[in-house]
């Protein structure tokens, strides 16, 4: 469910690596473990982090945890450069209207951070 750049956690925080397929050569990084299945890469990130947070990192699988209904909260950095190419990050999320409630807004000089929930179907109403 996550797997953050080399200066995003402490050593031995455990890294899964949401993959479509994984090929008998590929070899994950230092402690890291690949996994195809977007739940069980959730529930393994989820047993691994105990009571502390999971991260995602990368729009790939933010999409795919969403769509699955495993994702709490996401962050959105906004900065004041409009990009050409790249990834889009709220893309591929189907037909279904996912709800998000305003946990925090931080502004800066260059940029506004802003944490979200994300509404259960249930509490959507």
């Amino acid at each position: 469910m996550s797997w953050p750049g080399q200066g995003d956690h402490h050593d031995g925080v455990p890294i899964f690596v949401l993959s479509h397929q994984v090929d008998d050569g590929d070899v994950p990084p230092g402690h890291a473990r690949f996994v195809t299945d977007v739940e069980d890469c959730a529930r393994q990130a989820r047993a691994a982090a105990g009571d502390r947070p999971v991260m995602v990192h990368g729009a790939a699988a933010a999409q795919a945890l969403l769509r699955a209904g495993q994702i709490d909260e996401t962050e959105v950095h906004l900065v004041q450069v409009l990009l050409g190419s790249g990834r889009r990050l709220f893309d591929h999320l189907g037909n279904d209207h996912i709800e998000l409630d305003l946990v925090r807004r931080l502004d800066d000089r260059d940029v506004t951070h802003l944490r979200y929930r994300v509404r259960r179907p249930e509490e959507a109403a």
